[in-house]
């Protein structure tokens, strides 16, 4: 009985692996050196470009603080002409370009706001949860 075993399983694997070796081997594989190159592409010319002037900055050279504001804030965009009436009525160009270094001066007028401004800049700084406050009267 077991020789019938032993026999029947060894034909039985005979039989799978030359099963598997007919298909598997003799496949038809492509011709790596048949492969054709294709022409490369050309651009056609662009008769309206103009060579650059020697010494000029290139177009495509931005200062990258310039490139920063754009990409958060958009190129600037053009005024209107009410806006720009109403930046010259209040008086855009005799503005003082000094403002920011004299603010803090001694011999700076500064308008009282009263105690309530004072308390809120002087209260400590919290986390915002308990917050309250409260008016004299």
């Amino acid at each position: 009985m077991r020789r019938i075993v032993l026999i029947v399983s060894g034909i039985a694997l005979t039989a799978s692996l030359s099963a598997c070796s007919k298909g598997g081997l003799n496949r038809v594989r492509p011709d790596e050196f048949a492969v054709a190159r294709q022409a490369p592409l050309v651009i056609p010319p662009d008769f309206s470009l103009v060579p650059p002037a020697p010494g000029a900055p290139r177009p495509q050279d931005v200062n990258p603080a310039t490139q920063a504001s754009e990409a958060m804030f958009g190129a600037p965009a053009p005024r209107s002409p009410s806006e720009n009436a109403t930046l010259d009525a209040a008086g855009r160009t005799s503005a003082d370009g000094s403002a920011r270094s004299t603010v803090g001066s001694p011999g700076t007028n500064v308008v009282d706001k009263g105690t309530t401004t004072r308390d809120i800049v002087a209260a400590p700084e919290g986390n915002g949860r308990d917050a309250s406050t409260s008016t004299p009267q």
